[in-house]
């Protein structure tokens, strides 16, 4: 219980200082990001019934967590090359490619039978494809 309660906390903690109080709102009464902490920790408990709820689909907890990561770490091994090697492309046309190439991702997954090893591998080629193709079509000066 005391890991479960300390990992809520660290993500609803996360949650409320680096994004809500950055992004959303930046004066607030303390009252307010309490409130504000106790709303996150509830979704990150509902998030983490929800993981368990898939986990119990598979055969095994391995097996969830690789198909979970599969799903999502293909576009960010497409992000991280695309940082390191390839110096022209720029933030705005990564992050479409990102967003629509996980998109692809998560329909291939809904829709078709294709192992999900693959995810990695369609995830990061099609990041860096259309991070490429993006990228011509914003800077076409």
């Amino acid at each position: 219980m005391s890991s479960t309660a300390s990992e809520l906390n660290a993500l609803a903690s996360t949650t409320t200082v680096d994004f809500y109080m950055r992004l959303v709102k930046k004066d607030g009464a303390e009252k307010h990001f309490v409130h504000a902490s106790k709303f996150f920790t509830a979704f990150w408990g509902l998030v983490a019934i929800g993981f368990a709820l898939f986990a119990n689909l598979v055969e095994n907890l391995i097996e969830a967590v690789n198909i979970l990561g599969s799903i999502f770490y293909g576009s960010i091994l497409g992000i991280f090359l695309v940082a390191f090697f390839i110096k022209v492309i720029k933030g705005p046309a990564v992050f479409w490619a990102a967003v629509i190439s996980q998109l692809v991702v998560i329909v291939l997954f809904k829709t078709t039978d294709i192992a999900y090893l693959w995810y990695n591998v369609i995830g990061c080629v099609g990041v860096i494809a259309l991070a490429f193709v993006i990228n011509l079509v914003i800077n076409k000066d």
